[in-house]
């Protein structure tokens, strides 16, 4: 197995409603990840990474319900279980 960062999410439970799942939950960790590494601080800046990185997340991620927009981000990790989050994130860096 390819050991990867989004590896390390697949345990995580996704709390959305599978009938209202556009994006993948895969795709809004990683753009996710990637843009809070490249310094975005915001919702906003972490939809504004994945519309400019969108050539280059393409290559591994599934974008084919688009780039998910701030609100997506936001209402997502809102209603995360961030617990459940901070462990993955946490088995990833140790």
């Amino acid at each position: 197995m390819e050991c990867t960062p989004l590896n390390y999410f697949r345990s995580y439970k996704d709390h959305r409603m599978k009938r209202k799942q556009v994006h993948k939950l895969d795709t809004i960790i990683a753009i996710t990840l990637a843009a809070i590494i490249c310094g975005a601080e915001s919702w906003y800046d972490i939809a504004e990474f994945g519309k400019q990185k969108k050539d280059w997340l393409s290559r591994f991620l599934d974008l084919s319900g688009g780039v998910p927009s701030h609100d997506t981000f936001n209402r997502f990790f809102s209603m995360a279980d961030s617990a459940a989050l901070e462990n993955c994130f946490r088995e990833w860096i140790s």
